[in-house]
């Protein structure tokens, strides 16, 4: 991953990031590096220590996923996300018809009962659209 992509104010990469897999069907939450669990940590767990090793800038962990400050550290970039499951099932469920009444609904046919093997590949392929871009935008800013 290149070090360095990403501002830190209004084109954050993990905000970017973020952003494109929230895009996606289903997708209700995404953890970068540690996410959510970063709460249950303290400071001293959650921070990526920085060291010199011959001459090469390092980190001890990746807690930040490989992005501080919304730039990139150089570190594997670290995205997860959640998919609901499909709410079309063959099971009865109650809702609510054109006028408000309550009533039940049964969906009949095919329908996929995993969206998740579906999602991963398509968050990989948003996540490598917003690292292009990035890598694009840096570039362009680099030259001028």
């Amino acid at each position: 991953m290149p070090l360095g992509l990403g501002a830190p104010i209004y084109s954050k990469l993990d905000m970017d990031l973020a952003a494109a897999m929230m895009s996606i069907n289903a997708v209700k939450g995404v953890n970068i590096g540690s996410g959510m669990d970063s709460a249950i940590l303290t400071g001293e767990e959650n921070s990526d220590e920085i060291l010199q090793r011959k001459g090469k800038t390092s980190f001890k962990s990746n807690n930040a996923g490989g992005i501080l400050g919304g730039i990139s550290t150089g570190q594997e970039i670290k995205i997860s996300f959640a998919v609901k499951p499909t709410s079309s099932i063959l099971s009865s469920r109650k809702t609510i018809d054109k006028f408000g009444k309550n009533t039940t609904i049964s969906v009949k046919g095919r329908h996929d009962p995993c969206v998740g093997i579906r999602a991963v590949p398509i968050g990989e392929a948003m996540m490598h659209c917003v690292i292009l871009d990035h890598y694009l935008m840096n570039t362009a800013q680099n030259k001028i």
